[in-house]
């Protein structure tokens, strides 16, 4: 299949991938690569400012469907097209941001699927290490390092561990150094 087709190919299915899990379900396959930035799609990143509009498209001339307010806000980035980037939020809600308002620092939400519940932050990576912070859903945490399994978070002056599973802006199995 010739490069450009395979290329449309990915990214019609990260389009109508389910959030989040898409590089799970794409493990196996080749990365898809952005034809602005040569950087991998999807990729999580965060938001720069605190003030973005999402926009239904890549332009300032089409209509702004949200606003976000959060510096850090972790989203991923699922098309490029010249300047313009769409992300999608961990609500699953995407549009187009313009790319200067995007940050490469990497940020999580903690489970944000689970509203109302609280989750442990470990001094080291094991269920049985003593709890540092107790996180409630929807924190976000700056993502130091993953193994895989386990990610090095931090959150206001507090260091430690988190199950990755648990975490919003990283990939199941994926290593950041």
């Amino acid at each position: 299949m010739p490069h450009l087709a395979r290329l449309v190919l990915a990214l019609l299915f990260v389009a109508i991938a389910p959030s989040g899990r898409v590089a799970a379900q794409a493990a196996d396959a080749p990365m898809a690569r952005g034809t602005v930035s040569g950087l991998p799609l999807p990729r999580y990143v965060s938001l720069k400012s605190d003030r973005v509009n999402l926009r239904e498209g890549p332009s300032k001339d089409h209509r702004v469907t949200w606003v976000f307010t959060r510096a850090g806000l972790p989203v991923e980035i699922i098309a490029e097209f010249e300047t313009w980037r769409r992300i999608r939020d961990s609500e699953g809600s995407d549009g187009w941001v313009l790319h200067s308002l995007l940050s490469g620092r990497r940020t999580a939400l903690v489970s944000p699927w689970s509203k109302g519940q609280v989750f442990t932050m470990r001094e080291r990576a094991a269920e049985e290490a003593a709890v540092v912070a107790r996180l409630e859903a929807g924190v976000v945490v700056d993502v130091r390092r993953c193994t895989g399994t386990w990610c090095e978070v931090a959150v206001s002056n507090r260091r430690g561990f988190m199950e990755q599973d648990k975490l919003w802006g990283v990939y199941p199995n994926e290593r950041i150094e």
